[in-house]
C-alpha cells in the first residue's frame, strides 16, 4: 500500500483495536505482534522508522556480556534465547559476529574466560559457538591491527551483530503484510479519552509532516512505545492534569566510524574495562569498523544530540591503547549518537547511568494508556509479548493466543539454511535478502549513485519501504550517513533528483546536508 492508500484507509476506519505510538524496535515489535493476532492496528511515528535509538545501537544482538559481570543472570538468559530468534528471523540482517578480548595482564585471559564461559552455558542450545582460548598468534591473527606490544593472548566468544535500521523496516514490512497500517512522519498531536465511549478508549489526533491533514482515529487501547520521549507522550494524554513521575533517564552512547584498516580481520574487538571502568568495542560493520561506547547522562532530549568533546576523547584515546596505529580526528568518518531510554531510579542513582535498568517496565495509567520503555535491541520481540499480555491483563483488549512472532519470518528472510552475505561485508544488494530480484528489475539497476547504492534501490526505497526524505534514504534505507557523512552528502543530490522523480515534493535535500556536516564530527570541540 502507498502512503495515500493507508492514509484513506485511517479516514474510513471506525474504531481500531490498538493504536501504537513510535516506531522504534518496541513499539513495531508491538504492532506486529498484535497484527498477528487479529487486532486492527495503526502505529505513527513522528519522524522515520528507526529514527531515533533504534537506528543508533552498536550493532550488537547479544546477552551482554557486562550484564553477566553485573550478576543479572536472567536478563542475560533471556537476551541469549532472543538473540537466537532473530538471527533465525532476519539471517540477511541478523548473523553471529566471533568477539575477541585480547590479553595485556596474566590474569585476564583466565578471569575473563571463565565468566565467557559461564555465557556458553546460559545460552545453551542457543549457543553461536564454544569459547576458547587464544595464544599470542591466534589473537593477531583474529585482530590484524591490534597493538602486539605486550598482547599475551585473548578469549574468543560469540555473540551476533545486525543491521538496525533495515531490521526495524523489515518489521514495518512485516507488520503490514500482517494488517497493521504503519505510517512514519505522521506526530501525535493528542491522545484524549473517548467521550463518545467513557472509559472505552481514547482519540487519536495525528497530523501528516507532508500535507498537513489532520485525522482524528478512535482505539480501544494506546500503546506508548516513543523511547526516550514516552514521557512526553503520558504528559501529553494527562493534558492539564499533574504530570507523571518520569519513566526515563535518558543516557546517550557515542559511536565513531572508521576505515577498516585499523582493524582488518572479521572479528570484533571487546575491552570489557577500559581504565574508567567503562566499555569499549571495536566492531566491524558494512565495510568499516564502529568504535564505542559511552554511557553519559543527560537532561535534554534533542532529536540529533551531539558527543560531547570527553566522549569523543575517551574513545578515540582507548582505542589507541589497544590498537597498532593510533585514531585521530582526521580518521573519522561519521560519528553518530544514540539516547538510551533506560528505566528511571526513584533517586539519582550513584555512578550515573551505567547503574540503571536495562530491563523494560510497562505501565498502566489510570486513563488507559500502556507505556513501555527500557529494554534492548536483542529483546524487542519479548518485550511485544509482555506488553500485549499487560494489555490482556487491564482489560484493554480481548485476551487472544499469539506466540507466532517467534516463527514469522520477517520480510526478506532467505530460506534456512541458505549462506547470507556477512554483514561485516559493504552494503550490497544481498541486504534485501529474497527481495534483491525485484530491486534488481526496476529502472536504473545499473547506476550506482555511490556506496553500493542504485537508482533502484532509491526507487524501491520509495515505492515499498515507506521513504519520504533524503534523509530516509540515505540515513536508514541505505546506511551512508552512518558509515561515511562526507561520501553521504556528496550521494544526496542525485537522491533527491530522484525522490523528486518519484512524485516527491519535500525531500529535505538542504536540512540532510546540514546534518551530514553533524556527523562528520567537525562540530564537537576538542579537549575533554
Amino acid at each position: 500500500m502507498t502512503r495515500q492508500d493507508l492514509l484513506a484507509s485511517l479516514r474510513s476506519s471506525d474504531c481500531l483495536d490498538l493504536v501504537v505510538v513510535g516506531g522504534g524496535a518496541t513499539g513495531l515489535g508491538v504492532a506486529l505482534d498484535a497484527a498477528l493476532r487479529g487486532f486492527s492496528v495503526a502505529l505513527f511515528e513522528a519522524n522515520d522508522f528507526a529514527s531515533g535509538t533504534s537506528s543508533r545501537s552498536t550493532k550488537l544482538l547479544h546477552g551482554g556480556v557486562r550484564y553477566l559481570a553485573q550478576g543479572n543472570i536472567a536478563l542475560v538468559r533471556e537476551a541469549l534465547a532472543e538473540r537466537a530468534t532473530v538471527l533465525h528471523l532476519a539471517p540477511h540482517l541478523a548473523q553471529p559476529l566471533p568477539f575477541v578480548m585480547p590479553s595485556y595482564a596474566c590474569w585476564q585471559s583466565p578471569f575473563y574466560g571463565a565468566g565467557l564461559a559461564m555465557y556458553d552455558l546460559l545460552a545453551g542450545r542457543a549457543g553461536l559457538g564454544r569459547t576458547r582460548w587464544l595464544n599470542k598468534a591466534q589473537a593477531m591473527a583474529a585482530l590484524p591491527g591490534v597493538r602486539a606490544d605486550g598482547l599475551r593472548g585473548g578469549v574468543q566468544y560469540w555473540d551476533g551483530q545486525f543491521d538496525d535500521a533495515r531490521l526495524a523496516l523489515a518489521l514495518a514490512r512485516t507488520a503490514e503484510a500482517a494488517g497493521a497500517r504503519v505510517l512514519n512522519h505522521l506526530p501525535v498531536q493528542a491522545i484524549r479519552p473517548d467521550v463518545a465511549s467513557p472509559g472505552q478508549g481514547h482519540v487519536v489526533t495525528v497530523q501528516d509532516r507532508f500535507s498537513g491533514e489532520v485525522l482524528a482515529l478512535r482505539a480501544r487501547c494506546v500503546v506508548n512505545a516513543a523511547g526516550v520521549w514516552v514521557d512526553d507522550v503520558r504528559a501529553q494524554a494527562v493534558g492539564g492534569g499533574q504530570a507523571p513521575a518520569r519513566m526515563v533517564s535518558p543516557s546517550q552512547g557515542v559511536h565513531v566510524v572508521v576505515d577498516r584498516t585499523f582493524l582488518a580481520g572479521h572479528s570484533a574487538l571487546l575491552v570489557p574495562r577500559t581504565r574508567d571502568g567503562r566499555v569499549l568495542f571495536a566492531v566491524p560493520w558494512l565495510g568499516k569498523l564502529v568504535l564505542g561506547t559511552t554511557d553519559t547522562p543527560r537532561d535534554d532530549l534533542p532529536r540529533e544530540p551531539q558527543a560531547f568533546a570527553g566522549e569523543l576523547a575517551f574513545i578515540l584515546r582507548e582505542a589507541g591503547q589497544v590498537l597498532a596505529r593510533p585514531v585521530t580526528r582526521a580518521d573519522i568518518r561519521s560519528v553518530w549518537v544514540g539516547l538510551r531510554p533506560l528505566v528511571a531510579a526513584p533517586t539519582p542513582a550513584e555512578g550515573g547511568t551505567q547503574s540503571l535498568s536495562r530491563e523494560h517496565t510497562i505501565v498502566v495509567d489510570p486513563g488507559g494508556l500502556v507505556t513501555v520503555t527500557g529494554g534492548k535491541w536483542t529483546t524487542y520481540r519479548a518485550m511485544a509479548e509482555d506488553v500485549l499480555e499487560r494489555c490482556f491483563e487491564a482489560g484493554l483488549l480481548p485476551r487472544r493466543a499469539g506466540g507466532t512472532t517467534a516463527r514469522h519470518r520477517l520480510v526478506g528472510a532467505p530460506p534456512a539454511g541458505q549462506e547470507a552475505v556477512p554483514i561485516h561485508q559493504a552494503p550490497g544488494l544481498h541486504l534485501y535478502g529474497t527481495e534483491a530480484g525485484a530491486v534488481r528489475a526496476l529502472a536504473g539497476a545499473g547506476r550506482e549513485l555511490g556506496m553500493g547504492l542504485t537508482e533502484a534501490m532509491v526507487r524501491h526505497a520509495v515505492r515499498a519501504e515507506y521513504a519520504c526524505t533524503v534523509e530516509d534514504v540515505l540515513a536508514r534505507r541505505w546506511r551512508s550517513l552512518f558509515l561515511d557523512a562526507g561520501e553521504a552528502a556528496a550521494m544526496a543530490p542525485a537522491v533527491a533528483d530522484i525522490l523528486v522523480d518519484e512524485g516527491l515534493s519535500q525531500v529535505g535535500l538542504d536540512a540532510f546536508l546540514d546534518l551530514c556536516e553533524h556527523y562528520r564530527g567537525h562540530q564537537i570541540p576538542t579537549g575533554g
